[in-house]
């Protein structure tokens, strides 16, 4: 079996490589953006084990090791940080550490998402922006329509109470930018219905923690 400490970084990735049949340890740094790191992973024969911290920039390189049928091991940062006997920290030794780990069996594993659960929760994310953002615009549009005498509460986002806003008495600057506010909340109030629809249509996924 392949055993890899994974030393991730957005451009590379320092790997240190173990062959348990052979005990061969194999360093060396791989490039992502020539396709080095997909090229050597795709070369190694399944499955496949690979240790590497938490970080929130490897999506794609989970997709990748899912998809070859290798496993990935996700370690808690703080923990191997804790196990680092030397204060000085390169590359090099953060991947080896990484290996040692995984070939004592001390390696903090931590849970995992699921890809559909990530999905999900960005979906929850951009909706959670797109009602803060209308809510914002909305305020606005109450104020500026209070300030001239107009209270209507609730009716104000009716049709009439669009024509009564545009009827306003206001100077240049506050009509034009009630206008784009309207379009604005318009505009994002139909986004946020639309992705409401979309994150109701989601299949259920139930929330687990290893022990």
């Amino acid at each position: 079996m392949i055993i890899i400490g994974c030393d991730f970084h957005t451009r590379f990735q320092q790997i240190a490589m173990l062959d348990t049949e052979t005990g061969e340890i194999v360093e060396r740094r791989v490039e992502h953006a020539n396709g080095e790191a997909q090229r050597f992973d795709a070369a190694l024969p399944a499955p496949a084990r690979v240790g590497m911290e938490a970080t929130g920039y490897a999506r794609w390189f989970e997709r990748m090791l899912r998809e070859q049928e290798h496993e990935l091991w996700i370690g808690d940062a703080s923990a191997i940080r804790a196990t680092r006997v030397r204060q000085q920290k390169t590359d090099a030794r953060d991947a080896l550490l990484l290996l040692d780990l995984l070939v004592e069996n001390r390696f903090p594993k931590i849970w995992v998402s699921s890809p559909a659960e990530r999905d999900l929760w960005q979906l929850l994310r951009h909706r959670d922006k797109l009602v803060r953002f209308r809510t914002s615009v909305r305020n606005q549009l109450h104020a500026q329509a209070m300030g001239e005498g107009v209270c209507r509460k609730k009716k104000l986002w009716t049709q009439r109470g669009r024509q009564e806003l545009e009827a306003l008495a206001l100077g240049e600057w506050a009509l034009g930018g009630g206008e784009s506010c309207w379009r604005c909340w318009t505009g994002w109030t139909a986004r946020s219905r639309s992705w409401t629809g979309r994150w109701r249509s989601k299949p259920r996924v139930t929330r687990r923690r290893s022990g």
